[in-house]
């Protein structure tokens, strides 16, 4: 029933699990754990780790499902992928050590894991590292994290409280998905990737902190209740399918340090009214702003040189096109596909004094909102 293994290093079937063993204590010149050493010991509830071990190798706990708390001591810089991987009955984990990874799947399946202290050596949070932990209320991650992988946080349903520190420079995709009980994602971010919220929680607002670089592609895509989203001004584009089925997005700023919008970026943002392209954009990308059948206005900078195919297809209710350049920049603008409910918009021409000509013209009033000016007399 107890194992006491007074060895340099523990290696796989040291013990029986047959044996239905419970608890096991390693004497202190215990330097390691070797991969798969008590796997699947269904029976073990806890275990002793010794300050003098260094290294835990990968499964080493997998499937103790009967194990209920665990202490890593601070001499520990290594643990290998899926450690507890499986540890259903796991409730509570402490790591003292200076490990500087949560590696690959490390408490993946610890469903009722409700507790985890991070060490603030660490700077990276592995792919699945916690996924399928639902009753993981909170979790603090310490300032030094700059990756959170792939479905690190996938399917904790029960989480509620996330702190994600400004030294996080990466969220891959699908780390929150899943978690129903976030209501407000604030990304400190250099690239935000497709499902780094779960938009089935009915999330409203997004707010993405100043380091946010990049928006990856279909990143709000069915975003239905997403009312507003702050975006910082040093994203550079506004990728494919960024917000497509929006259709809850009543406005948008784009900081002027984007320049391109791509393709199906606002496709079915069917409350969208108006929308004001910085000056640095090129480009508008195919059917970018297709079935948004409730815009009206859109200011579209002189600096656009190509508008993708059919991208204003089906806006319907869109009469007014307020344009930065002169007539005859306009005629350069290259346009594809189905372009008949912009072109038959009333178009104005940009001018920053009042024009001595016949015309449609506009300018920013002292507010910077655009403005009309009358129509000058022939």
């Amino acid at each position: 029933i107890q194992v006491e293994n007074g060895v340099s290093y523990v290696d796989k079937w040291v013990i029986d699990c047959d044996a239905g063993a419970t608890t096991v204590i390693l004497f202190a010149n215990t330097v390691g754990i070797s991969s798969r050493a008590f796997e699947y010991c269904g029976d073990l509830t806890s275990i002793t780790i010794p300050p003098s071990v260094t290294s835990i190798g990968y499964y080493a706990f997998s499937g103790c499902s009967s194990l209920s708390s665990i202490i890593i001591p601070s001499g520990v810089t290594s643990i290998g992928e899926y450690v507890f991987r499986g540890c259903s009955g796991l409730t509570s984990v402490t790591i003292l050590s200076n490990v500087t990874s949560i590696e690959y799947g490390m408490f993946s399946g610890c469903s009722g894991l409700t507790s985890v202290t991070i060490p603030s050596s660490v700077t990276n949070i592995g792919g699945d590292a916690f996924s399928g932990c639902s009753g993981l209320t909170s979790i603090e991650i310490p300032l030094g994290v700059t990756s959170i992988g792939e479905s690190a946080f996938q399917g904790c349903s029960g989480l509620t409280s996330v702190t994600i520190p400004l030294s996080v420079t990466n969220i891959d995709v699908n780390a929150f998905y899943g978690c129903t009980g976030v209501i407000q994602v604030e990304n400190g971010v250099s690239y935000v990737d497709k499902w780094v919220i779960d938009c089935d929680t009915g999330v409203t607002t997004v707010t993405m902190r100043a380091n946010t670089v990049g928006i990856g592609d279909y990143a709000f895509a069915g975003c239905r209740s997403l009312a507003s989203i702050t975006i910082p001004s040093g994203v550079r584009s506004i990728a494919e399918g960024t917000f497509y089925d929006c259709i809850s997005l009543t406005s948008i700023t784009i900081p002027s340090s984007v320049t391109s919008i791509e393709g199906y970026a606002f496709h079915g943002c069917r409350s969208l009214a108006s929308i004001m392209i910085p000056s640095g954009v090129t480009s508008i990308g195919d059917w970018a702003f297709e079935d948004c059948d409730n815009l009206t206005s859109i200011v579209i900078p002189s600096s656009v040189t190509n508008i993708g195919y059919s991208a204003f297809y089906f806006c319907f209710d869109l009469n007014t096109v307020y344009y930065g350049g002169s007539e005859s920049d306009w005629g350069n603008i290259t346009m594809k596909g189905d372009i008949h409910y912009l072109t038959s918009a009333t178009r104005y021409y940009y001018s920053s004094t009042q024009p001595t000509t016949a015309g449609n013209y506009w300018y920013y009033d002292g507010n910077g909102q655009v403005a009309i000016w009358q129509q000058a007399s022939v």
